[in-house]
């Protein structure tokens, strides 16, 4: 099967971005679609890690090439950062069960992936041109941060002060939002995201997840 994906443009043309829909937290941004698509291409390899943890790799194996489904104008952040944020026109219904524990299996093991590089790199990563960046330790926070007190705090989710950055709370916080996701599946949770879907949200976690985990990669100093 083709690999199914949305081209999402910021409103300027300034930047595209090129994310898979099946295959959750695989997308690039560029500063063209066509771009975005061949740079999408070229991660390929780099996202099959992350199919093996899911248990998925032969599946993976056997996808396609990508085909664009849907081309769209989305908010002015693709301009701005070259990331999606917004829902594509598949990602505003309710998930049918395997469909939901399909995305979740990829999303753990995404923060799998995220888990076992980020104990692996060096803590001081390679600066910019400028000297600019952030540590391991810094983007270790950040990608927990944003995640528990923003992606998981849209569903609901309220923990205390810096709970998040406690790494023994981390599972736990995992396996809380993860259930926040089956109840707003479900229709349990009565209070419903504004400007945001639940697969989108899914999928947005994946790739920030992925995206900081590929940075720490490419910036760790003790990489051969």
């Amino acid at each position: 099967m083709p690999v199914r994906t949305v081209i999402e443009r910021g409103p300027k043309g300034k930047r595209a971005v090129a994310l898979s829909l099946d295959w959750i937290g695989w997308n690039r941004g560029a500063k063209s679609a066509e771009v975005a698509l061949e740079t999408m291409e070229a991660y390929r390899a780099r996202y099959r890690p992350v199919t093996e943890l899911a248990g998925m790799a032969a599946a993976f194996d056997e996808a396609g090439p990508i085909e664009v489904v849907e081309d769209r104008v989305g908010t002015g952040s693709v301009d701005f950062w070259g990331i999606s944020f917004s829902a594509s026109s598949t990602e505003h219904e309710a998930l049918a069960p395997d469909d939901i524990e399909r995305r979740i299996t990829l999303l753990r093991a995404c923060w799998a992936f995220f888990d076992g590089v980020a104990g692996s790199v060096s803590a001081t990563m390679q600066k910019g041109p400028r000297g600019g960046g952030r540590e391991r330790d810094e983007i270790i926070r950040h990608v927990r941060r944003v995640e528990i007190l923003d992606f998981a705090g849209s569903l609901g989710l309220v923990v205390p002060d810096d709970y998040e950055l406690i790494s023994a709370n981390l599972a736990d916080l995992r396996e809380q939002y993860v259930a926040l996701m089956r109840a707003y599946n479900a229709g349990e949770v009565t209070k419903r995201m504004r400007s945001r879907t639940l697969p989108f949200l899914i999928r947005h976690t994946a790739f920030h997840t992925l995206d900081h985990a590929w940075e720490m990669q490419d910036k760790d100093l003790g990489a051969a």
